[in-house]
């Protein structure tokens, strides 16, 4: 079925409400959440500040698409990359395009994952978003074989993986694999566990904490990629 045409009206709200969200970005970029400001904003396009709020009803209504769009925009980086061979050589590849991802829009990795914003709620959908950047490492991890001192986390995520419905259907929709696959349980750890390790070094570097320490954070996130690598014996 053919999808409708829009509107003139909608279609001039739709490019009204992204040319408030570029303004917004480019605000954040500048200075941080702290810069973006509605008012500010309205000015810039030719517009009233009552006219303004008829599209964003306040700043955190806009914060919160500019959240969404973040985790789109990183998703798309990381869902680019080629993880047909799975593995060691998938995982450092997507490691490294997060990190690209971040390091070239640092205010919209800073806006996501840095510090909360007093008094804002990221949107229930900011989950969803989330796991749709974390997606493609869980076939990674399918085929690993976790050491034995990895025992306990997976017995935790075994558990997680049976009781939450939604944490089965993310994993089955990547892996293919049912609940009580152990490969499952073997792929939701693997893929929980890069994410603290990937934010660790990007975030540090992309609040700039690694300046002159004297090593280079691309080779950081490649070590500690090889290093959960091998604790699940990835090919």
């Amino acid at each position: 079925m053919a999808t409708q045409a829009r509107s003139p009206r909608e279609r001039y709200r739709e490019q009204t409400r992204s040319e408030i969200k570029e303004v917004a970005v480019r605000q954040l970029a500048a200075g941080g959440v702290e810069s973006v400001a509605l008012l500010r904003i309205a000015k810039e396009i030719g517009m009233s500040g009552p006219a303004l709020y008829r599209y964003y009803a306040s700043r955190d209504d806009l914060l919160a698409e500019l959240v969404l769009d973040a985790y789109t925009d990183a998703a798309e980086a990381v869902h680019a990359v080629d993880i047909e061979g799975g593995g060691r050589v998938a995982l450092h590849a997507l490691t490294r395009a997060y990190r690209a991802w971040a390091v070239t829009n640092p205010h919209l990795y800073l806006l996501v994952q840095g510090t909360p914003v007093a008094g804002f709620t990221t949107p229930p959908e900011t989950v969803l978003r989330a796991r749709s950047v974390l997606g493609p490492f869980l076939p990674v991890f399918v085929e690993g074989r976790p050491l034995a001192g990895l025992d306990p986390l997976l017995a935790e995520f075994q558990v997680w993986l049976r009781e939450e419905p939604d944490v089965t259907a993310w994993v089955a929709q990547w892996t293919g694999r049912d609940p009580a696959d152990p490969a499952a349980a073997v792929a939701l750890t693997g893929a929980i566990m890069a994410w603290p390790q990937i934010h660790g070094t990007v975030g540090l570097e992309t609040a700039g904490q690694f300046t002159g320490m004297g090593h280079n954070p691309a080779t950081l996130l490649d070590v500690q990629a090889t290093i959960l690598a091998d604790a699940f014996q990835l090919r």
